[in-house]
Formats: structure tokens, sequence, C-alpha cells
């Protein structure tokens, strides 16, 4: 028997407590400080988002790996008391092979573009994984993603954080309940995107390893304008402005409505900027069919400071100001506002016909922290909300709006086949040729 399996069972074999984390009030597995009973991890990506998934790795187990391309940040994290047990690495690739028998889970914080390669590996070698918002760069990744993680039965969840907070699945259990009556619309904005478009510079400096950071993607030259923040908006390496907030903002509507699948996907922009970044806005509309029981429903994402007109709030105050960010779902009873990114609050309108509105009796469980999740699930408790099962599905979502906005017109999906059929050229947005030494 390998050392991985036998680390692996002997973790699940530990988990005695069943599914009693979601209610207990006793130190969730992730707690235990048995050194064999705590998960050993590697993070990939170190810096930014990464420094403090890192830092929740540790709160949950040992972190035994850090791996980043730029060795400013690696160094940072590495140089630290907490860290000092830990191996150093530029290329997970290297970081996995040489540390696959040491190694439970790994969490990845890298510029979308690296999260499916990265993740796959990692699951392929029976690696619990923990991936950032949005799991993937591509709509035919996330599909890969769900699969290879079904295939290997390990513990997955995106970090999209919000869907740990209780107020997010209040606002699930409203909805299924039908407080508003059936949904038809679902209108979701933000104020991404809010990264600058600074010019490049030739210059590769000494401490970013800028093969590893294009890693999959076709080669370029350095552009400093993409490390170590700006690559969101850059269409090589991020997914832009709904990449980035999508599956936090319109996470709560697509989980109530089961929003997975759209049938038709259509965008007004300005379109891609010399062909290297998003634009500074758009508004994109996603058509959703017959789900079961469900009658369609229609949603529109806004970004760039875009939000839904006003006279679609029924009953709200003129003195009340539209947030940066928010959610409005109509049904034919009312409609529920949530003011916030994550869909973790609500208004029920118009508000004097809720007044007497009772909560329903909770249907799904009460979280006791996003990354604990994912811990216990790693010692074979229940999965996380987010779980690549249900976050590829909303992802897939989330980027087919990508694909119309490059497009430039209004493609029609058939998930099924993960095909567009009414523009067959379009279908090179939907998956991308890796480059050699890069795979799936």
């Amino acid at each position: 028997m390998s050392h991985k399996t036998t680390r692996r069972e002997f973790l699940q074999s530990t988990a005695a407590l069943g599914t009693a984390f979601w209610v207990a009030p006793s130190p969730a597995w992730s707690d235990s400080k048995s050194p064999l009973e705590r998960l050993n991890f590697a993070c990939i990506g170190v810096g930014g988002k990464g420094s403090s998934d890192t830092e929740s790795a540790r709160a949950h187990g040992n972190v035994v790996g850090l791996c980043d391309i730029d060795d400013d940040r690696l160094e940072d994290k590495a140089g630290r008391p907490e860290y000092s047990g830990a191996r150093k690495f530029n290329d997970y690739r290297k970081m996995l092979e040489e540390l696959e028998d040491d190694i439970d889970a790994v969490t990845i914080s890298t510029p979308d573009h690296s999260h499916a390669p990265a993740g796959v590996m990692a699951m392929r070698m029976g690696k619990h994984c923990f991936c950032q918002k949005p799991l993937t760069w591509s709509v035919h990744e996330a599909r890969v993603m769900r699969q290879v993680a079904a295939e290997m039965d390990v513990a997955t969840q995106m970090g999209n954080q919000g869907t740990a907070m209780n107020g997010l699945r209040e606002n699930v259990e409203i909805l299924r309940d039908g407080a508003i009556g059936t949904a038809r619309e679902v209108h979701v904005w933000t104020d991404r995107p809010i990264w600058p478009r600074p010019p490049k510079t030739p210059a590769n400096p000494d401490h970013v390893h800028w093969d590893l950071f294009v890693g999959p993607a076709a080669y370029q030259p350095y552009n400093s304008a993409c490390h170590p923040f700006n690559w969101r908006g850059w269409i090589d390496f991020g997914t832009g402005a709904l990449g980035d907030m999508a599956c936090h903002s319109a996470n709560m509507a697509v989980m109530a409505l089961d929003l997975f699948d759209p049938f038709a996907i259509e965008a007004e922009s300005p379109g891609i900027v010399n062909e290297e970044t998003f634009p500074d806005h758009a508004t994109i509309r996603y058509e959703f069919g017959q789900r079961d029981e469900r009658p369609p429903v229609t949603m529109i994402w806004y970004d760039g400071g875009k939000k839904p007109s006003r006279e679609l709030f029924p009953g709200l105050s003129k003195e009340v100001e539209l947030p940066k960010g928010g959610t409005l779902i109509i049904g034919d009873r009312g409609a529920l506002f949530s003011p916030d990114d994550y869909g973790a609050s609500h208004v029920l309108l118009p508000e004097e016909d809720f007044a007497d509105y009772a909560l329903p009796e909770p249907s799904l469980p009460r979280a006791k922290g996003h990354f604990t999740e994912f811990a216990n699930a790693c010692k074979a408790g229940p999965a996380a909300m987010s779980n690549f099962d249900y976050a590829a599905r909303l992802t897939e979502t989330v980027l087919l709006g990508n694909v119309a906005l490059r497009v430039g017109e209004r493609i029609e999906w058939d998930a099924e086949a993960m095909a567009i059929t009414n523009a067959p050229a379009a279908n090179s947005f939907v998956s991308r040729e890796y480059r050699t030494g890069w795979r799936l």
C-alpha cells in the first residue's frame, strides 16, 4: 500500500464525528492537534489572495510546500517562522511530483489561467483541492475539473467564501420557499473592473519567473502590466470583471434557481481592447429554459458601474442609493434585493407586503467557516457546499458570458454537447490549446 493511500485512509478513519460538524458545539475535526490527524497542504500561489489561503491552510493543518513564480513573494512567506519547515518551489509541477507522498491537499491561488492544469494534476494524484474563483479560465476546463473531481473522489471547494455565509443560505431558502412567487428575472451588478491598464515594460525582473507565469497560455514577452494583480483584465490570463465577481455575486441566485446551462447568451460592450484586454464595461444577458418544474428565467449581468433601472425595484424608497454591487430577483409576488456582493443580506420588496413575513425553517446546513468546510470534507466529512460538482457548473454559467463578449454576437449553447450551435467558429473560445509542457 502506498504512503499516500495510507495518509488518506487514516485521515478518513479519524473522522469519527460523521456529519456532526454542522451542528455540534465541540471543535471541528480540523482542530485536531495530533500530527498524524492534521492535513498536510501544499500551497500554489502564496501572495495576494494566496497569502490568506495559505494562512487558512496553516490554521487547519501543516503547510509542507510553498510555490510561487515570484521569488519575493515566496521568500516573504517562507521566511516566517510558522513556515520554516515548508519546502519552496517556483513550479507547482515539480512540487507536486516531489511531495506527492507527503501531501493530502492543495490550495490554488494563482491567476485564473493556471487553476485547471494545477488542479487536475493534483486531483489525479488523489489530492483534495481548494481552488480560488473562478474555478477555471475556460468553460471546457470547468467541465474537466468537475469530471476529474468525481472520478478521483476527492474533497473540493472553490474559494467563493460567500457560499459559507449563512445569510446567503437563508436567501436561498427564502427563494426556494416561494416568498416572491415564481422568479422570472435576475439582475446582478458590480463596480468591477477596478484595475488599471498600465503600459508594458520589457525588462523581466530577476525575481519573476515569467515563463512559469505564462504557463499553459501562448507564450508572450514579459508584461509588467500583468503581475502581480492586473492580469485579471488580460484575456490570456484572467477572466475580467465577470470572472472576478460573478462567482460571488451571482452565486446566490444561481444556487436558489438552478441557473445552469443557459441556452442563449448575448453581450453588449465596446468589445475586446486591442485583442488583449476586457472592456471597461459590459451588459450580458443569459436565457435559461425550463428546468424541471421551474419556468424560464432571464439573468442580466452589469459591470463597469452599470446598474439595473430603479424602476425594477418595486416600492424601493427613492432615498435608498443602489450599492456598487448587488442582486435583484423579481418574482410574480415581489422581489428579493440583496445589497451586497455575496448575496448574504436581503430586503423583500415592496417592504409593506412582507411586513409579517416569517423566514422558512432552515433546510440548508449552517456553516462553521468556509475553509473549515473544506478541511472537514478532506477528512470524510460532508462535502463543502461550493464543491466542484456545484462550483464547476456555476463557473460554466459565468464564463459563457465571456464567450459571448468575445464573439460579439448572440450565441446559442448546447450544454450536453458543450458546443455553440449557431456560430461554430465561436467554439474556439470555449477551450484553449495548451502550450507544450502543460496539460490538463
